[in-house]
Order: C-alpha cells, then structure tokens, then sequence
C-alpha cells in the first residue's frame, strides 16, 4: 500500500475564513475595520482598544501574532514579544476597569485571556510551528496519527524510542538527550526556512517532527531523574 503524505491526513480548521501566512492576504485581514461597540467608530480587527473613545474592545477572531503587534512570522522577535505582552497586560489590568461597566469588565478579562493565550503560544517554539500551520486552515494531528503515514519519520522515531529504552546509565541517557535536543535545533531551523518560502506540506512534517523529539527528549529527562533516585 502507498504511503500517505503526513499532510494529506490534515485536518481543516472548524473557522470558516482561517488567517493566511500569504503576505497580501494577511495585511489585508488586519487592515479590516469593524464598528466600536460604544461609539461605532472604526476600529482595526485586533485592535484593543477604540481609537476614537478609548472603550476596549471583544477580542474578535485576531491571530495571535496581530493581537501582540508581531508579523507572522517563526523566527520570533523575544524582546518585542514580551514588550508588547507586559504593556497590553498592564492597559488590561482590573484596577484600570473598577470603575467601568459590567461589559467593559468582560470584555477586559475576555481579551486578557485571548493576549495569554497568544503569548504562551507564540513564547513556545512547538506551539507556534502548530499554530502557522494552522492558521494556514491545516490542523497537523497528534503524534502517533501523523507518524505511521510517514514512513521516514516513523523509522526515525522507533529507532530513538529504541535506544531509549536500552538506556541503562546516565550517560547512556544523556546520549539520547543530546541527540533529541541537536535533532530538534536542526528542525527548528528547517521550520525557519520552510516557513519563509510558504512550504505547507514541508512545514507539517517537520511540525510532527519537532512534537516527537520534544516529547521523546521529555522522557529521557524523566528516565535521568528516577535512575538518580534508584542510586
């Protein structure tokens, strides 16, 4: 039987108009202008707050990388990231709306969740290669689903799980760590790459590359630690 390609077995997203990485297509996404609740001035799709009267605004369908300021792109700027988080968190704080009303009060909250869930996400290497590739309207499926249709991953990932397994000394650990962990920089610069040239099909293989080093690497730093407690 043919192997079937890792992003043929893709799932689509339930958003019926998902964010495109294409770079017209996004700008115009974010350039779309909607009327503000409290004054029915314009306001930008991931904008906070109303420009005209200041009234925050229900998080809308933002991306992630629109609702902290960033472009959509892998290789993220850290400093910016957490520069926009800290100031957006601190314009959302509760004691800024004590005084407002009940649905101003929600909105806050709504939107603090929505820049939490977004930073987390962005901050976090695997959960941003997973969201660009969903955002695309392409859902890369758990680990153990993507893997048997991709026979070069799969091989990849018994052998590793392997040698983990007949790991019995630290150092024999270690190896399997060490490897995970230069496996998994090697792939986040591919992603780097592919992401640039809009590799769809390439950006979902190395995605369920990335999960299961990450999560074999995970494993083999718990194997360290319950042989150092069995000394």
């Amino acid at each position: 039987m043919a192997t079937v390609p890792i992003y043929d077995q893709a799932r689509p997203m339930n958003s019926e108009s998902p964010i495109s990485l294409n770079p017209e297509l996004d700008k115009a996404a974010r350039s779309r202008v909607i009327p503000c609740w409290s004054c029915a001035g314009p306001v930008g799709g991931s904008d906070l707050f109303c420009p005209t009267c200041d009234a925050v605004q229900p998080p809308g369908q933002a991306d992630h990388f629109a609702r902290l300021g960033l472009p959509i792109d892998f290789d993220v700027d850290v400093e910016a990231l957490d520069r926009e988080y800290f100031a957006l968190q601190r314009r959302l704080h509760p004691d800024r709306f004590a005084t407002k009303t009940s649905r101003e009060k929600a909105f806050s909250m709504q939107q603090a969740t929505s820049l939490n869930e977004a930073y987390e996400c962005l901050k976090d290497s695997l959960c941003r290669a997973d969201y660009m590739v969903r955002i695309r309207g392409v859902e890369v499926m758990p680990e153990g689903c993507n893997l048997v249709n991709d026979q070069e991953l799969l091989m990849e990932a018994m052998e590793m799980r392997e040698a983990l397994a007949e790991a019995e000394t630290m150092d024999d650990i270690a190896q399997v760590v060490s490897r995970a962990e230069s496996d998994m920089g090697d792939c986040l610069k591919r992603l780097s790459a592919t992401f640039k040239t809009l590799a769809l099909e390439e950006a979902c293989r190395l995605t369920t590359r990335l999960k299961y080093l990450r999560k074999l690497s995970d494993e083999a730093r718990q194997r360290k630690v319950q042989l150092s407690m069995m000394r």
